[in-house]
């Protein structure tokens, strides 16, 4: 059976655990850190849907097709900060051929109004939806073990990639084009 393991530094995942990590025992970051995450190569996405900061109602089936990139985040986790500005270039690589959808997922519980004031305040304005009414839990289902957590889903729906920790726009291109080359 085909499988890929998603690693990253221990280090890194030890800063993305302390920083947006959730309540979880020390002992339990500290094994997941140190752990590879394995998953079966495009295993099926868990489905959801959620509203978009505007009300519009986002699913996931309505993406079949397309190549999605997911951002798990939280308005709590000071190293997400970083991430839409990466993820407003790939946004902008893809615009014209519409082959690749960007979403950006809230965990925290954060309102519209709070993530909006969020984006402002800290020059973070996504150029993609962010969907609003999740939780952890989501992010759990994906693998995500720690903020921000960034998943590509092929067309068919199976979860392609994850990456813990911050991604930049050459990574999240890189993944985008194995997911297509496939």
């Amino acid at each position: 059976m085909s499988r890929f393991v998603v690693t990253s530094l221990v280090g890194a995942l030890a800063f993305a655990f302390a920083a947006c990590g959730d309540s979880a025992s020390d002992d339990a970051r500290s094994a997941a850190a140190e752990a590879e995450v394995e998953r079966e190569e495009n295993a099926p996405a868990p489905e959801f849907e959620y509203e978009d900061l505007d009300g519009n109602v986002v699913r996931l089936a309505d993406l079949r097709g397309k190549t999605v990139v997911i951002d798990f985040w939280a308005t709590w986790c000071a190293p997400c900060v970083f991430q839409p500005s990466e993820l407003n270039q790939v946004v902008a690589a893809h615009r014209a051929d519409g082959d690749v959808v960007v979403l950006g997922i809230e965990v925290g519980g954060a309102s519209a109004e709070e993530v909006r004031a969020w984006g402002e305040e800290n020059s973070a304005v996504a150029e993609y939806p962010i969907l609003l009414g999740a939780d952890e839990d989501l992010a759990r289902r994906y693998g995500a073990m720690g903020f921000p957590a960034l998943v590509v889903i092929d067309p068919a729906g199976g979860i392609d990639s994850l990456h813990v920790g911050l991604s930049e726009a050459a990574e999240v291109e890189a993944a985008i084009a194995e997911v297509e080359a496939s």
